[in-house]
């Protein structure tokens, strides 16, 4: 469902969002932040800069900066996917880091960052089949429901091609 065009602009064209880059975290330090997510996931660094590092997730990346401003989010979030929820959750009990309660699976990291980790064959996010090989993940696969959900927008695995 498209939004309505806006009473100040009518008949002009809005752009349409289609993804995200990158997002973007504040920390105290770089290093630590490295450091702390390197216990908990395995990836490698896109490039870094003064007080930053950039995370790479294939085609898109997260931005680590220094100089956290805020207090810590209680429900201001952003999704990780990832190819395995329990080994994540293995990860931070192994790390006595309490997730919050309930059917999710969010935790703060320690500079107030929340963030809720969600397994890529259960949603409908979809890396191209390129990019997942380009990052050595063709096995990834869907699961029916997931498919079922993508059907219904006409994006399932395969149409289109």
């Amino acid at each position: 469902m498209r939004a309505p065009a806006g009473k100040t602009d009518p008949g002009k064209r809005k752009a349409r969002m289609i993804g995200i880059n990158h997002v973007a975290i504040e920390v105290d330090d770089v290093e630590a932040a490295l450091e702390f997510y390197g216990r908990i996931f395995e990836f490698t660094l896109r490039g870094r800069g003064d007080g930053m590092a950039f995370i790479d997730m294939g085609d898109q990346f997260i931005a680590i900066e220094e100089k956290r401003t805020q207090t810590p989010d209680k429900h201001r979030h952003f999704g990780l996917v990832v190819d395995d929820r329990e080994a994540v959750r293995d990860r931070l009990k192994a790390l006595d880091i309490e997730p919050f309660p309930g059917n999710f699976l969010d935790f703060l990291d320690p500079w107030g960052n929340r963030i809720q980790i969600i397994e890529y064959k259960g949603i409908q996010f979809t890396k191209a089949r390129h990019v997942l090989r380009g990052m050595g993940m063709e096995g990834l696969e869907k699961t029916p429901d997931a498919i079922r959900q993508l059907k219904g927008k006409g994006m399932s695995p395969g149409e289109g091609a």
